[in-house]
């Protein structure tokens, strides 16, 4: 048997640091070569990390919620065919293991010692020295944290191995914060012998907040849209689609649709195929900034954002001028399923020459989208509202209408193409059988 170091391998290119979100095994556990035991969350998606070898997780060395990078080593664990038809416990490891001083020594030990000093004990022998405390480089490192002393757990709490792990210290911080609070408990009645509530001034109390981390996601969520703001030019567009007659199509062909196609016919296909359409008029708003040089795109692939509880992904629909409406529909479906269900793929995130994100969902009515860089475009759909129009003949008609929006980048493409490629898309959606003939 022998130990092996289970590290970070490589994601993808862009990629070069995680966050442990959860391990899926814990110290003392057995595991097959490639199962996966630890989750890992980057800045696009959570990803697995399995297991190269088969035996015993020996030790975990990155803690949940730890920033971690690739090729670090994460967790060891003993390799070997005597590992994998057997579990070795907590009492038989302690049986071959036998303790250095008897119980009486340790509390001897602990009776003659500050608490600073047995902390200062543990740092000396996580650096090598000898003690009589068997614990977890995890442990340890919890301990120190939290001011707790690990001579204080109680022996039988033990884990595998006969060691303190991360999960028995934690324990024992919930025991002492809890003893801790009673005795201050007592001292406040004893303080308050006269009977009356010590008053605090109004300054003075503390008021009900919650701190959480933030996930690594939403750090590059963060990073990314003020990152936007601070290396374009960014200015959005503004305007209004009549949705009548894509409204009276889909209602005319969602049964024909659904049955031929095995797909609902939602709105999405309708507006990446306009997008598409509208591209190939106006190319700069599918290309990007590379130096000195512009790079645009022959190909299109749209985002589409997608709200998850973890926050914004955009999976890319590729080559969506070579699909149909059914194709656009079912791969926008499943990308959304996956995203919801956090089953997303870095290869769904990568890429991407144009963005569109979909506020009406939420009942927005109104918003200026933020650029998905390095892209130049982006367009905004928002909820639709039945609102008065003043017809050619001078009618008044109620018509559900959509506002629209696109953000671009004003260092490449100028106010006319933003507002001309805006009003070609509401064009192809007011007139959806041209739209037709257009994809």
């Amino acid at each position: 048997m022998s130990d092996k170091e289970i590290k970070v391998p490589q994601l993808a290119e862009s990629i070069t640091e995680g966050t442990i979100v959860k391990w899926l095994v814990a110290e003392g556990e057995q595991v097959q070569k490639d199962e996966p035991i630890v989750e890992l969350e980057t800045d696009k998606v959570n990803v697995e990390i399995n297991s190269d070898y088969a035996g015993i997780v020996k030790e975990i060395v990155a803690n949940e919620g730890q920033d971690v990078e690739v090729g670090e080593t994460i967790a060891r664990v003993l390799e070997g065919p005597a590992t994998l038809n057997e579990k070795v416990t907590g009492e038989e490891q302690r049986e071959e293991k036998p303790t250095t001083r008897s119980n009486e020594q340790k509390d001897n030990l602990i009776a003659q010692h500050s608490p600073e000093e047995n902390i200062s004990a543990q740092e000396n022998e996580q650096a090598g020295e000898n003690s009589h405390i068997s614990a977890t480089p995890s442990a340890r490192k919890y301990a120190r944290e939290n001011g707790i002393s690990l001579d204080d757990l109680d022996k039988k709490l033990m884990g595998a191995y006969g060691t303190i792990g991360r999960r028995e210290a934690e324990l024992l911080a919930i025991q002492q914060k809890e003893s801790s609070v009673g005795k201050s408990d007592d001292k406040t009645i004893s303080s308050s012998s006269n009977g009356e509530e010590p008053m605090l001034r109004p300054d003075s109390q503390e008021r009900p907040t919650e701190r959480i981390k933030m996930s690594r996601r939403r750090m590059t969520i963060a990073k990314r849209l003020v990152a936007a703001q601070h290396n374009a030019a960014m200015l959005t567009t503004f305007n209004e689609v009549d949705m009548t007659n894509v409204m009276k199509l889909r209602k005319d062909r969602k049964d024909k649709f659904l049955e031929k196609h095995g797909v609902k016919l939602g709105f999405m296909s309708f507006f990446t195929k306009a997008v598409v359409a509208a591209l190939k008029n106006f190319p700069l708003l599918n290309a990007e900034i590379e130096g000195n040089e512009l790079i645009i795109k022959k190909y299109y692939d749209i985002g589409i954002a997608v709200s998850t509880e973890e926050g914004l992904v955009v999976p890319v629909v590729r080559n969506a001028d070579q699909l149909g409406f059914a194709g656009i529909e079912q791969t926008i479906g499943d990308l959304g399923k996956k995203a919801r269900d956090n089953e997303l793929e870095i290869a769904d995130l990568q890429g991407g020459s144009f963005t569109i994100t979909n506020g009406g969902v939420f009942g927005s009515l109104l918003s200026t989208p933020i650029l998905n860089t390095p892209q130049v475009g982006i367009l905004g759909m928002h909820t639709i509202q039945k609102r008065p129009v003043a017809m050619p003949d001078d009618t008044i008609e109620i018509r559900p209408m959509m506002y629209v929006a696109v953000s671009y980048d004003h260092r490449i493409v100028d106010g006319k193409e933003a507002v001309q490629f805006l009003v070609r898309i509401k064009q192809l959606l007011e007139d959806p059988y041209d739209l037709l003939l257009e994809s």
